[in-house]
């Protein structure tokens, strides 16, 4: 039997942000601090009730993951005081390490971040770089639905952060009852319907693959490995525990 994932003891993590259904604060797991990051789905549609949610919360940067062609007209102006900064993470126009996902069950699952942390670690480096060097307060990050390029922005911060494998997971698994709302707003409801099913086809489940993916990773390494400054990864992991950088 696939293990589930254990309810989540964080649940002031659980954010409302009107327009927005599925975002969550990274504070409490592992050394994470409350407020430095927020994964997100898209804040495009947040309502202006949403976004000074988002802003009383700290939000002073958001970082948007998605690519060129996914983005839209917000429902509502930004507050003054909030920087976007636009950094697509898919590296979408590599059609011959995409191509073949398309069609696999796997895409949009975390069986599918390994290969893309092997392929793309200047995409991560430039990800990691651009949230160290945003500006004072908190960031939120984005991309369609929150889950799978936000997950893969969040196992970087997390385990920078000292979350176990098991955090890790369970955040990913948050998600997945969130996904029915997420893609109805997208146009694109079944989606949710046809992954649950996949997964449950391959008797396995988001914190079962997610959990894998986990206990392989070490953020710290990684970046290293990808050509980040030692400098750069002390900020980013500074800024994630509130800690001073030395």
């Amino acid at each position: 039997m696939t293990a589930a994932a254990p309810p989540d003891p964080h649940t002031r993590r659980h954010l409302t942000w009107d327009g927005c259904f599925n975002v969550r604060d990274l504070g409490g797991l592992g050394r994470h601090t409350p407020g430095a990051f927020v994964r997100a789905d898209s804040v495009e549609k947040l309502t202006a009730e949403g976004w000074a949610a988002a802003h009383a919360h700290g939000v002073r940067t958001v970082l948007d993951l998605r690519n060129d062609d996914e983005r839209g007209t917000d429902a509502a102006p930004r507050p003054d005081g909030i920087t976007t900064v636009r950094l697509p993470l898919d590296g979408i126009e590599d059609t011959a390490f995409w191509e073949p996902w398309f069609t696999d069950w796997r895409w949009g699952t975390p069986l599918h971040y390994r290969p893309f942390l092997d392929h793309f670690p200047e995409r991560v480096a430039a990800t990691a770089e651009a949230l160290a060097a945003a500006a004072p307060g908190g960031v939120a990050f984005h991309c369609a639905a929150g889950r799978d390029r936000t997950g893969l922005v969040s196992l970087l911060l997390l385990s920078l952060a000292g979350a176990t494998p098991e955090e890790i997971a369970a955040d990913y698994a948050l998600s997945e009852a969130r996904m029915t709302p997420v893609f109805t707003a997208l146009g694109r409801a079944e989606e949710a319907a046809q992954l649950a099913a996949a997964y449950r086809s391959h008797a396995t489940s988001p914190y079962a693959e997610m959990l894998k993916v986990a206990r392989r990773f070490d953020g710290a390494a990684y970046l290293a490995a990808a050509g980040v400054p030692g400098t750069t990864v002390a900020a980013l992991r500074a800024r994630a525990t509130g800690q001073p950088r030395g």
